[in-house]
């Protein structure tokens, strides 16, 4: 390695980690606030979050990886034509791609280590994320008794208290409880002027110690409840203890998530989608046959009775056709609805399942886009840099916010018309690419001629034999 790819690369690392984690930090945050409302006030602990932490932080690598070679192929050639290190590089003779390879080289080891983690980690990643922010979301909200608001929580039980005293909420003022816990709707119910509230058995157990009530029982008759009768009782001291396993968060089995499109790599994605298009094919392979029964005409038998004969030909003579009927009208107008709702339903089954088809494609496809968007963004950053010679944060920020807004702008649109159809797959997953590669390649050429970014000679583009008129011209003006 040459002592200038080192010390292009030194000056590469520093930027390129720094902001990986920034952006890594602010995609992250992004994803949380989006499941703040399934994560919040539910005791998840410590570890719960952390993993969900680390899972997501996984998940958003191949996201971060092009804005961060983006923003740091910016600074770092940006800071380089700032401190006039590009001049006097180029001055020795040393062309400006020459100066770019050794960024190049390492943003192309980060494209394949991309894919790679990308089809092989993310989707195990997917699959420890998603099932556990499930698991989350079917998780109850921890205990919460309010004061004036009936409370469900705990089943087969509704508690209100009136009053929550004590620094920490323990000590109750007027407690009722309806106990539905025998199927007999509202028919114990207990009253007490006070209680405090506590857990019992390391949290797995919430006991009620009441103090100064009454307790109400209504015993049904045996002839069906119509001469019920109440049975009061007073007590000093009750304790009333609840389970809170229906609190815990018991872990769904992860086989269940499996065959869902994000927790598949490369070759089970390419399975599913050649599972689906054979079975979109043999639909509609089947669809001429099942409409056949429907084409019938009815006619009059020997007997004078309706019979149904089937439709050889589109083409029925015309002695063989009798009057129309009523009846015969009707049959057929019942047979005219039979077909469209079956072809109704028949069509949107397969609409159905092309866009499951499609889907499956986008996943595929994605694999290799998010890998090549590295190089498209180091194609853009690194020659842009050398144009605009600005280090620092604050205009190689904007840039990148504003190409990797247009990256993602298209992509989302390519994504989304590829989903619903509107193009082929491929086309729309690669219509960033599309959009991004001739805008790396112009700025790659006005570097390698010194140029500024809106300073184009156009006639570097006029065919050679109609120079001479465009230089007249030029002359001329």
């Amino acid at each position: 390695m040459k002592k200038l790819d080192k010390l292009i690369l030194q000056a590469f690392a520093g930027p390129f980690l720094l902001t990986f984690a920034v952006v890594e930090f602010i995609f992250l945050m992004q994803f949380m606030m989006k499941y703040m409302d399934d994560l919040v006030g539910k005791d998840l602990g410590f570890g719960v979050i952390a993993q969900l932490l680390f899972y997501f932080s996984v998940l958003i690598v191949p996201i971060s990886l092009p804005l961060a070679v983006l923003l740091s192929s910016l600074m770092t050639y940006g800071t380089l034509g700032e401190h006039h290190e590009l001049t006097a590089i180029k001055t020795a003779g040393i062309s400006l791609t020459r100066i770019l390879r050794p960024v190049m080289l390492f943003s192309l080891f980060l494209a394949g280590g991309a894919f790679w983690f990308n089809n092989t980690i993310v989707p195990l990643a997917n699959l420890e994320a998603y099932s556990l922010l499930w698991d989350v979301r079917q998780q109850k909200l921890a205990l919460d008794i309010r004061e004036g608001v009936f409370y469900n929580g705990i089943p087969g039980y509704t508690i209100k208290v009136n009053k929550k005293l004590g620094e920490n909420g323990d000590i109750l003022k007027g407690v009722m409880i309806y106990d539905h816990t025998q199927s007999r709707g509202g028919s114990a119910v207990i009253l007490a002027d006070s209680g405090r509230m506590y857990t019992r058995f390391g949290g797995q157990y919430l006991a009620l110690e009441l103090f100064r009530g009454r307790t109400y029982v209504e015993q049904p008759s045996a002839q069906g409840g119509a001469g019920a009768s109440f049975i009061r009782q007073n007590f000093d001291r009750n304790l009333i203890t609840f389970s809170l396993a229906s609190f815990g968060m018991d872990r769904t089995k992860k086989e269940l998530f499996n065959t869902n499109k994000m927790m598949l790599n490369l070759g089970q994605l390419t399975h599913y989608t050649d599972s689906l298009h054979n079975r979109v094919l043999l639909e509609r392979r089947q669809l001429i046959p099942q409409l056949n029964p429907y084409y019938t005409f009815l006619r009059l038998d020997t007997t004078g009775r309706v019979a149904m004969q089937r439709v050889e030909s589109w083409q029925v003579p015309d002695k063989e056709l009798q009057p129309v009927s009523l009846n015969v009208a009707q049959q057929a107008a019942n047979r005219a609805r039979n077909v469209r709702s079956f072809l109704g339903t028949s069509a949107e089954r397969l609409t159905n399942l092309s866009k499951e088809t499609a889907n499956y494609r986008i996943e595929s496809y994605r694999k290799y886009t998010q890998s090549v968007a590295i190089l498209l963004m180091f194609l853009i950053g690194a020659p842009l840099g050398a144009i605009i010679k600005k280090g620092g944060i604050g205009v190689p920020i904007l840039v990148s916010i504003v190409f990797f807004i247009i990256y993602y702008v298209v992509s989302i649109m390519g994504e989304k018309y590829g989903r619903e159809m509107v193009m082929p797959v491929g086309v729309g997953m690669w219509l960033s690419g599309a959009v991004l590669l001739p805008i790396g390649l112009f700025f790659l050429y006005q570097a390698r001629h010194d140029s500024g970014v809106l300073d184009v000679d156009w006639s570097r583009f006029v065919p050679g034999w109609l120079r001479w008129p465009w230089r007249g011209y030029k002359k001329a003006v």
